[in-house]
């Protein structure tokens, strides 16, 4: 495997952990104040960002209707 398709595949998984980050932010019971400043560090510092949020970041989620998404 070429080195460039090693850094294309560590690029899409970072995408797909920060996706994945960004929707707990916004599923979490935190304030929207806090839902905005986590999305903006995740977003624009993507590495140090998710780093800091699985460290200090929201730990409760809002809970959901069985039915619902």
């Amino acid at each position: 495997m070429q080195i460039e398709y090693i850094w294309i595949v560590l690029a899409a998984l970072l995408v797909l952990v920060e996706l994945w980050a960004i929707n707990c932010v916004l599923r979490s019971a935190s304030r929207s104040e806090n839902k905005m400043l986590w999305m903006v560090v995740i977003v624009f510092v993507p590495l140090l960002g998710l780093i800091l949020w699985a460290i200090t970041g929201p730990k409760a989620m809002a809970k959901t209707e069985p039915g619902e998404r």
